[in-house]
């Protein structure tokens, strides 16, 4: 009788049904930090490939869907799970990027910066490999943020010398390539409009003073003219 109720716990050799629990809820907590960080060093990846111009590997999302409708699950709420989704709501006010969903704001309608006002010498061109613009300005141009973000990139590479990389809202990323000077470190947040480079000639792709510019929406180039007039 003793083994079968919770006195049980007071007897050596039986573990303590709280320590289970926990033993449970670790064990869950510690995949769910194993999957995220794989996830974000995927993602990193990517953003080195894309710098470097090798092919991105994309993040299969598989959506498993129950047998049961929603009618059919009886679901009852209790006061924890309330005091969480308050909890997560209030935070999510405070994200700087927001939360991905259908009603995210189309690229189409955000308004870039532009990052140097110059001459576009080599267009977008994806048969050629050409995944920017590049833009032909005046000696020690300030280069500038195209969007608010956060720099998640900043650092030197021998193809494109010295890089910066802006994750923007809306899964956007802004790559500013073959600049003398960066102005800001990896993990800083910007401004648009706010200087973040100076032009320069760095890297050995490069074949005088001149920005490449590229936009990356959901791991993709896109056409920088289709947005912003140099």
């Amino acid at each position: 009788m003793i083994a079968y109720s919770p006195l049980r716990e007071y007897i050596p050799g039986y573990t303590s049904t709280n320590i289970r629990r926990q033993m449970v809820s670790l064990n869950l907590m510690s995949d769910s930090l194993k999957t995220e960080l794989n996830n974000r060093d995927r993602y990193l990846q990517n953003i080195k490939n894309i710098i470097e111009g090798q092919p991105i590997d994309t993040i299969s999302t598989k959506v498993i869907q129950s047998v049961a409708t929603q009618d059919e699950m009886n679901v009852e709420r209790i006061l924890e799970d309330s005091l969480l989704r308050e909890q997560v709501e209030a935070e999510e006010k405070f994200n700087f990027f927001g939360s991905t969903n259908d009603n995210e704001q189309s690229i189409e309608k955000l308004v870039f910066f532009v990052p140097v006002k110059g001459l576009v010498t080599q267009s977008f061109n994806l048969d050629e490999n050409h995944y920017g613009v590049d833009v032909v300005t005046k000696e020690n141009e300030l280069i500038k943020s195209s969007l608010n973000g956060v720099v998640v990139f900043s650092s030197w590479t021998s193809e494109t010398g010295h890089v910066i990389a802006v994750q923007h809202e809306n899964n956007l990323l802004s790559l500013y390539k073959h600049n003398s000077v960066l102005l800001k470190e990896q993990g800083e947040r910007v401004e648009a409009g706010e200087a973040i480079a100076i032009i320069g000639n760095s890297g050995k792709w490069s074949s005088g003073p001149h920005l490449h510019f590229e936009l990356w929406h959901n791991n993709k180039p896109v056409d920088p003219e289709k947005y912003i007039l140099f």
